[in-house]
């Protein structure tokens, strides 16, 4: 004699699979994983919205010029700054990401990767040496401070 198991599992199994399947389709509202998905595209695209324009009110209550070309006074430490050494770059990122998201779009995907690395590789590295160039030991320890892309 086996183990004293009570119960069928391949007969609860089955159970289980019509029951959820009625419930699932007769029943219980419809969740679709693609719905989901496309409702966190959506709050994705509200926080880069939200990402971009707290950058760019700093920028313009410092004063300052958001163009990666303009000169600049001063480093902006505080807000956003604080956190992520390129908001910006990282809004419209997470925008083109969550564009995707929102409607599953492969193209929106690729342009986010494409748009990552070039401003990774050709963008912050000259904007990085002109900042370590005119601000020197200052800007040096906001880049210990404070992750590039916030989370790494």
């Amino acid at each position: 004699m086996g183990p004293a198991v009570k119960g069928n599992p391949l007969q609860i199994f089955v159970l289980l699979l019509v029951t959820s399947y009625v419930i699932g389709e007769f029943i219980l509202p419809k969740y679709a994983l693609f719905s989901l998905i496309n409702l966190i595209g959506i709050i994705g695209l509200i926080l880069s919205l939200t990402l971009f324009f707290s950058s760019l009110n700093l920028f313009n209550s410092y004063k300052e010029n958001p163009r990666p070309q303009a000169d600049t006074n001063k480093i902006i430490k505080t807000g956003i700054f604080a956190y992520c050494r390129n908001p910006m770059y990282l809004a419209f990122i997470s925008f083109h990401l969550s564009m995707f998201l929102t409607f599953e779009n492969v193209a929106y995907f690729l342009s986010a990767i494409g748009l990552f690395v070039w401003i990774n590789t050709y963008v912050i590295p000259e904007e990085e040496n002109f900042l370590e160039e005119k601000f020197s030991d200052e800007y040096s320890r906001y880049l210990e401070a404070v992750k590039k892309w916030m989370f790494f």
